[in-house]
Parts: C-alpha cells; structure tokens; sequence
C-alpha cells in the first residue's frame, strides 16, 4: 500500500506541477529561513559549552548599593578568590584572573595579542586541553607563557613546536612558552590568545600591594564547586565573604552559572532580568511563525484544489478505498511535497550561510552529516509535512462518492472561510514585520543621533604600549604639523565605556554624597579638544604648565550635586582634597540607552590607556592614517600599529538591535513572498472557476478594468481584515520590546497607514497579475464549451 500511495502521490504532483512548484518553493523558503535562525540559536545556546564542567563551573560578580540602588559589576577585590576557597569547603578551586593586550615577539614577527594573566588553577577549572606540555606545571613559574594554537601558528608557522621556545613580551621581558592548548571555539564568553602568570598582571610596576586588598575591585573571579555542593547553600556562603572581610554590607559576591555567562548576563537591581535568552526565543517563535505561514500555503493550495480532486475520491471510494486510505494518500504527498522542500531549502542554506555569517557576525556551519543537523531537518520535514497535510487530508477524504460522480459541486464553505482565514493570517503577521521593521530602524537610529557631548567622526583610538606616553609630546608636535590631524590627546579609559570608577568622595554643597558612583578620566590637557567635549564654566587643563595633581575638572551631572551656584573653586574630598576648575559637558558613556556617572577629570597622562588621534574634516583619511602609522613607527618602533574609528566602535555598540532589524526586514521579506506565493495559486484558483463568468462578462459589454475590480475586491478585503489585526499585536509587541530601553521613541502613528499601503500594493499586484491574464482571454474560447 505504501509504495502505491507513493506512486499516486509522485504522479499527483508531476501532473499538476505549478501548484506543486509553488508548495514546494514557499515550503522551501520556510525551512530555509528556519534553518538558518536555528543554527544561530544552535551557536547561542551552546556559548560556553567548550567547557565540560557546566554544572561546576561559576563566575564570580559583585552586586554594589549606590544612591539606594543595587548595580552589578563584573570586577571582584584581588584576595576573593584565595579566601573563597579558603573559607568554604564545598569551593575545591578558584582562579583570579586580569584580561589585557601584549606585544608578542619572535624574531622579527611581532603580533599584538589578547589574553589573561591567570592563576594555575585556570587551567583546571576551564579544563583546557594541551597539544604540547600540560596543566601541571604551566603556569608554576613567573616567566611561563601558555599559547593557544592560533597564536603559536602566527608566531611560529604550521606544525613546529613552540615548547621551551622564548619569547619577547613588550619588547622588554623574556618568556618561555610552557604549554599550547587547542583553540577555543568562538562562542565562548571569556576567550584569550595567551594565558601568563597571573602575578605579573602588571608588567613593570613594583608596587601592586592594592590589589591584595579589599577594595579594590579590578579581576575576574572563577570558581569551581565539588560534584556533591548544593548551589543555593555555597552561594548564601559567597555572599557573606567580602561583607565580613570588609564590615560593608553594601557589597557582596555571588555566583553566577557558565550556562548564564551569555544568556542572562544583563542584571537589574542585582538581579538577572534577561539577555540574549530575550533574542533566542524571539527569533525561535519567529522561525515558528515563518514555517506556520509556509504550511498555510500548503493548505490554501490544496484545498482549492478540492473541486478538481472531488471525482478522483469518489471513483477511489467506490472501489474501495477507506477514509484512512485516502487521508495516508494525502498525508504522504504532503510528506513529499515536504522532502522535496526541504531539499531545495539545504540549497538554499548552503548559498545564503555565508551572507548570513556576515549579517550575524558569526561563522556558522551547515554540518549536513552532524546528527543533530540530520535529525533536525527530519523532525521539520515531518512536522511541515504533517501540519500542511493534515486539514487537506482530511477535507478531501469526506466528500461523498455519490454527489462527486454525479457532478454536484463540492460544497466548500468551510474550506472557504479556513482559506480566507489563513490568508489574513498570513497577511496580518507579514503586516507585524513591516510595522516591527519600520519601528526598530527608528529606535537605532533615534539613539545614534542623541547628542553624545563629544564628535566621535574621524576619531581614532589606539592603544598605549611601548614608548608612546614617554614620546607623546614629539609624537604630538610630528602629528599635528603635518596639517593632516587637528589634535592627538591620552585617557586612561575607553571613551564609550565606564571605566575606572568609586565611591566615598564628599563635596561642598553635597548630601549624602559617598553612595555616588564617580568614573575616573585620568587625560592630558588636550583630550577635551580632541573629543570635542566643552567647557561650559572655568577653564582645563594647561598644556604649559607641570600636571597639577590637586586641580581636578567635573562633569556637568556632578558639578549640579553641588548646589546652586558655580563649582568652580569648590573642592572635593577622598583622602586628599581636589579643587575644582572647570566643568564639562556631560557626555555619553557605556549605557547609550541611560543616562551616564558622573565624571572626575585628573591630569594625569601617565595612567593612559589610549591614544586619541583627531583627523582634520576633509583630509584623505588613508593618507592621514598611513602618516600616523609612520609617525608611530618613528617613536615607537617595537610596536605594530594599530587602531580602530571611534564611530565604528559606536556602530558595534548597537549588534543586537542591528541584528534584530536587519533580521525582520528578512522576516519581512520572505513572510510577504510566502504570502504572495499562496495569494497568486489562490488567485489563479479563483480566476480559472470563474472563467466562463468572465467569458460572459465580457460579451454583456464588461471591460477588463471592472473584471480586475471584481476579482480582486474579496482578496483586497482579506488583506485590509489583516491590517486590522495586525496593528494592535504589532503596537502591543513594540511598546513592550521598547520598555526595555530608558531613551526609546514614542511610535509614529504613520508607521501602520504606511505598512498598511505596502501590503496592500503588494497583494494588488500579486492578485492583478492573474486577473489581468483572466480578463484578457477570448470570451469565445472561455464559452465554447457552452
């Protein structure tokens, strides 16, 4: 019986094979586009699972109270991690761990690379895998340095081993390679290039007492627990810690899962409030939602159908065959219908992957042979192919044998009213995706154009190594009378990130004023002009005069703290007394949807970080940058140049949000071509029944415009039902996507007229196509049968 089902169904489809092309396309785009979001989720999901130990492993954030208000911080006190493991049993390791860059060099290849100094327990806890040397004894000496084999190929070349090799680290301290470990994966939430021991966390600096002290919140803390410890029991534990060490209850530790890391890293009141989890759902129901308007078509199709396939289930059921039989017919073209999709649709993902990888920023692999894959694309062959044949199915088996052969017309008003209610279901949700498209574009581009207080175009950040601070007024002078760079300036932080920060200070005019969290800029005089930052009351820095540790510059937000009148003058305590001498405009840092700490400005270019180099408005910008580049080789020539525009930094900023509207533009997209596909074999459909109608129409004097009229008004009324329902879930859904963000937009009313006009267009178009073909025949030959 199955292969003769088989049989009927391949010759079922070859004989009708323009709905068959249309079921298998719009069924194909489905899965395509599904597939492709579920290997996104698939890389989401599985961030972090390099690390075997997921049920052991945990980071280590500290929750801090400021102005009554609980806030997350990654940064723990250097001594955390030893007393952790020396104060609770269940804790059996623990690693303090400090990112940061280095020079790399062998021979004469140097190369600039990230990484951790780290504790040896690192190696255990991460449970890293070694292709040469091994986790006993990597890290046990001062001068060790474990390389991944991404790094120890670049330095080294393919297939040598770099075990016991020495290598120059900053140009300035030797180090003997005692380990690589295999690379990690990209999607892993603390990754490095190079691990070293983590007491040389600051290379050069005698004095590093402060990071032995509580306090002082500066590394990233890791735990392992044992196999037997109860979660919530160790963590009650944790959170005792740093409040005991240091009588503070305005601070504690607590343990955060490696299967959280990416997920749920985004925390509110110290609690976890969401994350990327928000994303992975959003774009799986998506996904859902995609496939089900694929399936939809299938039904609409089908069921239309229904008139040319009522006499072949009546002659099959007066020979026999059962209900069951026929629904296991029907099902079983869906099923093929459905693998024949979903051939088309790994086509499709093999061309379109690598586009994807570049929009989504990530290097997903189709891995046709992986099990997982396998069984994936089966499970949604079968669950398409059940779904989009299951009403066909059972519709089609319940005509009765007796009227069919006869020659009485199917009665199909229920099918009918199912059709049209798919179509406005199709409709409605392509309409959502116009509207959430329109409405994400509006909220990136409405934070993108808030004022930052300071001119991020042209603006270029390099980071600080080698001779640069000790060279930076040659380096300066060299720049700027090439008439090529406006200005160059050093800050010891990020201009779009936190930073340094603390609390504890006590100012004039001030209450309550050590819960306020205060961002530390260590500049040079010159970093306001660089920036283009202003000075709104006093003066800066001098540039001819010896820094001035005592003078310090606010921001506008901490200058208002003060009271009325000027800050300038007033002074502001922590250990030591600052005076204020001028005021900045407040500018926007790390959260671009808030509002910024304020800000204390130190003349102190020593602690610098960064180098900001400002390029004159009009100048070639390859020009000026190949002069920056030789500049920097002149005074620091141990150093590759490197840089990277603060506007692009600024524009990565914004990843989820640009993925989550180029991603409904696509939804879009294929929603309104699914959608069109199922509209165009429907209308079609609909133009062939009603042929002879037409037929005579037309010799009653009808004209082909008020044939387009008549055929198209029931579908143009489908479509204007659509919006309808569409603008209350799409206002419903984007008020409560934008509640996320403190700086958001109000939504435009003519968002919803305009994605109503689109759609409308697009169905006229599609509908039109098939009414004008109709209404062009020969009435003759529509009517000859008469």
């Amino acid at each position: 019986m199955l292969k003769n089902n088989l049989k009927i169904a391949c010759r079922s489809l070859w004989k009708n094979k323009g709905y068959s092309a249309l079921n298998i396309f719009g069924l194909a785009i489905g899965i395509t586009c599904a597939g492709l979001i579920f290997l996104w989720v698939e890389d989401e999901v599985n961030f972090d699972s390099a690390f075997p130990k997921q049920d052991l492993v945990y980071f280590v954030p500290t929750n801090q109270k400021y102005e009554g208000e609980w806030r997350t911080f990654y940064s723990t006190p250097g001594p955390l991690a030893k007393d952790l493991k020396d104060e609770i049993p269940e804790i059996t390791r623990t690693a303090t761990t400090w990112s940061g860059e280095i020079l790399i060099t062998e021979g004469d290849k140097g190369i600039n690379r990230r990484g951790r100094y780290a504790e040896p327990d690192f190696l255990e806890i991460f449970s890293l895998r070694f292709v040469e040397g091994s986790a006993k004894n990597a890290l046990n000496r001062p001068d060790a340095i474990v390389l991944t084999q991404r790094t120890a190929t670049a330095l080294f070349g393919k297939n040598t081993n770099a075990l016991n090799r020495v290598l120059r680290i900053d140009n300035t301290y030797n180090f003997t390679v005692t380990g690589v470990v295999a690379d990690l994966p990209n999607n892993v939430s603390f990754g490095f290039d190079w691990l070293l021991p983590f007491e040389r966390f600051q290379l050069g600096e005698e004095d590093v007492s402060w990071a032995k002290e509580y306090g002082n919140n500066f590394a990233d803390t890791f735990v392992e627990l044992a196999p037997d410890a109860d979660f919530k029991a160790v963590d009650a534990k944790v959170q005792k810690i740093i409040p005991a060490k240091t009588e503070d209850p305005n601070t504690y530790a607590f343990l955060h899962s490696i299967k959280d890391w990416h997920l749920r890293s985004e925390f509110k009141g110290g609690k976890i409030v969401g994350g990327q989890i928000t994303f992975v759902r959003l774009f799986s129901i998506i996904a859902l939602i995609i496939l089900l308007i694929a399936c939809i078509n299938f039904m609409n199709l089908s069921t239309a159908r229904s008139e040319k396939r009522a006499k072949e289930v009546g002659i099959r059921k007066v020979l026999g065959s059962g209900k069951n039989r026929l629904i296991s017919q029907f099902i079983a073209e869906a099923l093929i219908t459905a693998s024949l999709a979903t051939m088309v649709s790994v086509v499709l993902l093999l061309i379109l992957l690598p586009q994807f990888n570049i929009l989504a920023e990530k290097q997903l692999e189709l891995r046709l042979f992986d099990p997982i894959h396998v069984f994936a694309l089966i499970g949604i062959t079968l669950i398409c192919g059940l779904l989009a044949g299951w009403y066909p199915a059972f519709y089609l088996s319940s005509f009765k044998p007796v009227k069919v052969i006869k020659g009485v017309q199917v009665r199909e008003n229920s099918a009918t009213y199912i059709r049209k209610g798919l179509v406005v279901a199709q409709f409605a949700v392509s309409i959502v995706f116009i509207i959430s498209t329109i409405i994400v574009y509006q909220q990136v581009q409405h934070v993108k154009s808030r004022d930052l207080g300071y001119q991020k175009e042209n603006l270029i950040k390099i980071n600080v190594n080698g001779d640069m601070i000790k060279n930076f007024n040659p380096i300066r002078q060299d720049m700027i009378a090439s008439g090529l760079i406006e200005n160059l300036a050093l800050n010891n932080s990020d201009i779009l990130y936190g930073g340094n920060n603390g609390s504890g200070f006590e100012w004039q005019g001030g209450t309550d004023t050590k819960e306020v969290l205060i961002s530390f800029r260590h500049i040079s005089p010159s970093f306001l002009e660089t920036a283009g930052m202003k000075i709104i009351d006093g003066r800066g820095f001098s540039e001819n005069q010896a820094p001035d540790s005592t003078s310090v510059m606010v921001s506008q937000s901490l200058a208002k703290m003060m009271g009325d009148g000027s800050a300038v003058g007033k002074t502001i305590t922590r250990g030591e007394t600052y005076t204020i001498i001028g005021v900045v405009q407040d500018y926007l840092y790390g959260d671009m949807y808030g509002t910024s700490d304020p800000v204390l400005f130190f003349n102190n270019p020593d602690a610098a970080n960064y180098m900001y180099v400002k390029i004159k408005l009009g100048n070639d910008l390859s020009e000026a940058l190949a002069f920056t580049e030789s500049v920097m080789k002149k005074h620091n020539p141990a150093f590759p140049f490197e840089y990277e525009f603060v506007d692009d930094a600024f524009n990565a900023m914004f990843r989820s949000e640009k993925l989550v509207g180029n991603l409904s533009k696509i939804f879009a997209l294929l929603a309104i071509i699914i959608s069109c596909l199922g509209l165009f074999g429907l209308s079609a459909y609909t133009a062939e029944q009603r042929r002879k109608e037409i037929g005579i129409r037309k010799v009653l004097g009808s004209n082909v415009s008020g044939i387009v009229r008549l055929l198209s008004k029931d579908f143009m009324g489908l479509v204007l039902v659509a919006i309808l329902l569409a603008i209350p879930l799409a206002w419903w859904a984007m008020q409560n996507w934008l509640e996320r963000f403190a700086y958001r937009i109000d939504i435009p009313w003519w968002v919803f007229p305009i994605a109503g006009v689109i759609a409308i267009v697009i169905a006229l178009i599609t509908v039109s196509f098939q009414s004008i073909r109709v209404a062009l025949l020969n009435p003759v030959k529509s009517l000859r049968t008469e």
